[in-house]
């Protein structure tokens, strides 16, 4: 059985653009919101947060020319907002990603 840190790795590999990660930190606390609001009996407000959120992440994906992680499984309705966080996280504490040598073009002559 997969790991969470599979999940992960696959799902970051969908989700490269830019726009995309802009667009999914923005819709999925929208439609985790418009759950919550639903909790609430604010039918209107949950309803559109929650097809707002949705919207914005279908653009995502428009955009960087792929389908929804969540097409290839169920978990990834999970290890979506997991990766939020951990985006959030990674920009809010300035942690960023160091490139590993597979992902670094070189040149002929330092191969």
């Amino acid at each position: 059985m997969p790991t969470l840190a599979h999940y992960m790795t696959q799902y970051d590999h969908e989700h490269e653009s830019g726009w995309n990660k802009f667009l999914h930190g923005v819709g999925i606390p929208l439609i985790f919101a418009g759950l919550i609001l639903l909790l609430f009996m604010k039918w209107i407000w949950a309803a559109g947060f929650f097809v707002g959120g949705w919207v914005l992440l279908f653009l995502g994906h428009r955009i960087e020319g792929n389908g929804p992680a969540f097409f290839q499984g169920p978990i990834y309705l999970l290890v979506g907002p997991i990766w939020v966080a951990k985006e959030a996280w990674m920009f809010l504490t300035g942690t960023h990603r160091r490139p590993t040598s597979e992902d670094t073009p070189q040149s002929d002559a330092m191969k």
